[in-house]
C-alpha cells in the first residue's frame, strides 16, 4: 500500500497539473483551436509559482522537484512569448518557410490560369520540457510520451511506441543518476522533424 502523500507533494501535483493544462491550452491556441491565448491559466500558474518560490523548502528533494517545475514553466513561457511575437510580426515559426509570391500571369497568355490551392499550414508543435529527478517516475514517463506523441502527430509523423520511449527514459535517467545528475527531456522541432533531446546538469546528450 502506497504511503499517503505529504501536503507538499500534493501541492506539487497540483502545480504540475496546472502547468500541463497551460501547455495544452497554448498548443491548442497555436494550432488554431482556441480564439486567444490562455491568459487566465497563465496568471493562475504564475501565482502558484510565485507562492512556492517565496516558501522556504527545507527538503532537498522537494526543492529540486519545485525548481524543475519552475524551470519547465519559465522555458515554456519564454518560447510562447517568442511564438506570439513571431505571429504578430508575421514571421515564420520554427524555421517555416514563407510562401513564395505568386508569379504574375503573362499578358500574352490569354488562357485563364487556375491558381493552385495551397495546403493549409500545419502549426509547429511548441517546445516542451519534461524534467525528471533521480528516478524515472511513471507519471512523468507517461507525460513525456503523450507530449512526444502529440507533437509527432501534429507534424504528420508516426508516434513511437510507448515501451520504446519508456525504456529510453529509464536508461537515460539511470545513466545520469549514476553520475549524480538529474535530467530533463526536451521535445522540439528540428529540420522539419520532431526531436527528443536529453539534458543533464553536467552536459547535454542526444537521445
Amino acid at each position: 500500500m502506497a504511503p499517503p502523500k505529504s501536503d507538499w507533494e500534493k501541492q506539487m501535483i497540483v502545480l504540475d497539473g496546472e502547468i500541463r493544462r497551460l501547455e495544452a491550452e497554448f498548443n491548442m491556441f497555436f494550432a488554431g483551436r482556441l480564439p486567444r491565448p490562455p491568459w487566465e491559466t497563465k496568471t493562475r500558474v504564475a501565482a502558484l509559482i510565485k507562492k512556492h518560490d517565496n516558501t522556504y523548502i527545507r527538503n532537498t528533494a522537494d526543492r529540486f522537484r519545485f525548481e524543475s517545475l519552475q524551470s519547465r514553466y519559465q522555458k515554456f513561457i519564454e518560447l510562447c512569448d517568442r511564438q506570439l511575437t513571431n505571429r504578430e510580426l508575421g514571421r515564420p515559426m520554427f524555421g517555416a518557410r514563407r510562401p513564395e509570391p505568386a508569379a504574375s500571369p503573362s499578358a500574352a497568355d490569354d488562357k485563364p490560369q487556375q491558381a493552385p490551392q495551397a495546403a493549409p499550414a500545419r502549426p509547429a508543435p511548441v517546445e516542451t520540457v519534461v524534467a525528471f529527478g533521480r528516478d524515472a517516475n511513471e507519471d512523468r514517463v507517461k507525460e513525456l510520451y503523450e507530449q512526444l506523441a502529440a507533437a509527432k502527430k501534429q507534424v504528420g509523423e508516426t508516434p513511437v511506441e510507448y515501451d520504446r520511449v519508456a525504456a529510453l527514459v529509464r536508461a537515460q535517467v539511470s545513466k545520469f543518476a549514476d553520475e549524480g545528475s538529474a535530467v530533463a527531456f526536451k521535445i522540439a522541432l528540428k529540420d522539419g522533424k520532431v526531436s527528443l533531446t536529453v539534458k543533464a546538469e553536467k552536459g547535454e546528450g542526444r537521445s
